[in-house]
């Protein structure tokens, strides 16, 4: 069913473009494993046994890791009336409706499709922000349920991780596996070497789309509630919270940026900022305000223009 968010073309040619780039590097990747490997069946069953059991259990995954439980509406009311509300303007199925036990403010979805979608917030995200504010919130992550951009990252992301975890198998095989003949030796360097390659382009191209998606994930909640100044305010606020939580506190938490809101970051990124998740908490501000100004909406502060 088509939702009432508006439609992203560009949003939906990035991902396009990303899905297609990534594929030719799978092929690729796949191609390089079995001649190093010398066994097509193992490459291919260990890597689809893999994709699976990522895209099918990402949510459930993504839920114990982030400490979210499911909740009922007897339990938060006025979470799922927000909820409710905003599925209502937008024409959407109302996805799981969770909440985590944790401090720091923030939200995320996460599933494989808008029918087996979870939204979830944390308690400290629930205590901070305003009515206004939480809908704005709620709003942009359910954009990302919508325009089907959670899948996409899961299913980008799939690559990546498979690079990563044969870079880290490898690195410990060699480091404890004992004394290897040179033709063992040649094959384990080229297998990292491989997966190095491939997890680097992967993680670039993943994180272009993930700044993108962000922004257009507030687009779409700027207008589908008519209060983009209201959204303005809670990033301004969460990044505000989130800036002043002690780095040793947020490191466990900045291993899942790419499904918050904003990001578990304790300062505005640098040069780093071209392999971060998430735009710039300026970049955000100065679209919500061009937005504002198109819709007449009166400045607030926290809004910049």
């Amino acid at each position: 069913m088509q939702s009432r968010f508006r439609s992203d073309r560009r949003l939906t040619a990035r991902m396009g473009l990303t899905l297609f780039l990534l594929g030719l590097l799978y092929v690729g990747f796949v191609a390089a494993l079995i001649v190093l490997l010398k066994s097509w069946l193992l490459v291919v069953v260990l890597i689809g046994a893999m994709f699976v059991a990522q895209f099918w259990f990402s949510d459930r995954i993504a839920m114990f890791a982030m400490r979210g439980r499911v909740v009922e509406r007897e339990e938060y009311p006025e979470l799922h009336a927000v909820v409710d509300r905003l599925c209502a303007i937008a024409d959407m199925p109302k996805p799981v409706v969770a909440v985590s036990e944790m401090g720091m403010p923030n939200a995320f979805a996460t599933g494989r499709s808008p029918d087996h979608a979870v939204v979830c917030v944390t308690t400290g995200l629930l205590r901070r922000l305003e009515p206004a504010e939480l809908e704005g919130v709620l709003a942009h992550e359910l954009s990302h349920v919508a325009h089907k951009d959670v899948a996409v990252i899961t299913i980008a992301s799939f690559l990546g991780v498979i690079a990563g975890l044969i870079v880290r198998f490898a690195f410990y095989s060699q480091l404890f596996g004992g004394r290897r003949d040179q033709n063992t030796a040649v094959v384990f360097a080229a297998v990292m070497g491989v997966s190095a390659a491939v997890y680097a382009i992967s993680f670039l191209l993943i994180r272009a789309l993930s700044r993108y998606r962000e922004l257009a994930a507030d687009r779409a909640a700027a207008h589908l509630t008519g209060r983009p100044s209201a959204l303005a305010s809670a990033l301004t606020k969460v990044t505000g919270d989130i800036a002043r939580i002690p780095t040793e506190d947020l490191r466990t938490a900045q291993a899942f940026n790419a499904f918050y809101f904003t990001p578990a970051a304790g300062r505005e990124p640098g040069i780093e900022r071209f392999f971060s998740t998430h735009p710039t908490l300026q970049q955000r501000l100065e679209q919500l305000g061009r937005i504002s100004a198109e819709l007449g909406e009166a400045a607030t502060p926290g809004t910049a223009g």
